[in-house]
């Protein structure tokens, strides 16, 4: 992949992750349930994160031709808790709010994917790739509050498997 191509592959990730950080600042400013409140939150701030990275890999690839180092970056998951779903007034829309997060997080860990393939610098590689295992995390815990919320009637985040 060359470079001016990488470059403007990069303006359009660092732009959804823009869009995903403040969908999810919106989510959480209207969910009542604090289980849920956070977990858009910490959605909120990673993806800021991953903007904040892709700029710096922007500014790096423009003035050095160099790829930057992602060592990568723990979610942080709260206790174990588990609050009924109940409390959550619209549950139907909250329902939504994360299946529509899921396919947002599914597209940029394929996106990531494809961009992982494509650059032939191992540093470049590395940081797609860890980028994509970032998004697959994501989609992860919101699959699972979606599952928990569908099935169990509860907010229950972090769940087993995702520890």
């Amino acid at each position: 992949m060359s470079k001016p191509d990488l470059v403007d592959s990069l303006r359009v990730a660092k732009e959804n992750e823009r869009i995903a950080s403040e969908t999810y600042a919106e989510a959480a400013k209207i969910m009542q349930n604090p289980r849920g409140k956070e977990l858009f939150e910490q959605l909120s701030k990673w993806e800021g994160f991953h903007y904040g990275l892709l700029a710096d890999l922007e500014k790096s690839l423009k003035e050095k031709g160099n790829f930057i180092k992602y060592w990568g970056k723990e979610f942080p998951l709260p206790p174990l808790l588990e609050i009924k779903a109940a409390d959550e007034p619209q549950n139907s829309s909250i329902v939504k709010i994360i299946s529509d997060a899921m396919n947002l997080e599914r597209r940029a860990e394929e996106t990531y994917a494809d961009l992982a393939l494509q650059v032939t610098d191992p540093m470049g590689h590395d940081l797609f790739s860890r980028l994509s295992q970032d998004e697959h995390t994501h989609y992860r815990i919101l699959s699972g509050a979606y599952w928990t919320l569908t099935n169990l009637g509860t907010w229950k985040w972090p769940f087993p498997g995702i520890e």
